[in-house]
């Protein structure tokens, strides 16, 4: 970056010396206030910091990979056991298990014994939105999870 300023005019607009704006000084405006009334009208709709913390933390759960696909299988399948998960995921039934503790305990997931069975589904419609929505943030679209597809795979 210091040689492009180097190559560039030594005079700035005004003909006096160049100087290179600091990264600091475009963090923040030289003036304290300028749009009062839609500053204050944003304030009184920020929701409160516990449900932004909360937000966070959802997001948090979700930030991790295997969690993510775990949660595309049941959101695709409907419901689904550790067993079907762990193969589906390719992973162990202790670490698929370890997962659905962390999910169910946030509510993201719920359990359903059936005799020895406990089977797994999106706790609400929510959990759906959410990873479509992601994905197709992150650009893949075609990968997104199709609305109309939903509990067919447990359904087969």
């Amino acid at each position: 970056m210091k040689l492009i300023e180097q190559e560039q005019s030594a005079t700035g607009r005004d003909g006096g010396p160049r100087r290179a704006a600091s990264s600091a000084a475009l963090d923040r405006c030289e003036v304290t206030l300028v749009h009062t009334e839609l500053v204050d009208g944003l304030r009184d709709r920020l929701p409160k910091p516990e449900a932004s913390e909360a937000v966070a933390d959802l997001f948090k759960l979700l930030a991790d990979a295997s969690r993510c696909r775990l949660l595309v299988a049941l959101v695709e399948a409907g419901e689904l056991c550790v067993c079907d998960l762990a193969a589906v995921a390719g992973m162990s039934q202790s670490n698929v298990s370890h997962h659905l503790r962390v999910l169910r305990s946030h509510a993201v997931v719920r359990a359903r014994r059936d005799g020895k069975m406990v089977h797994y589904s999106p706790d609400d419609e929510h959990v759906r939105l959410l990873l479509d929505v992601a994905y197709r943030h992150m650009g893949h679209g075609a990968a997104a999870i199709d609305p109309q597809t939903v509990g067919e795979v447990g359904a087969r």
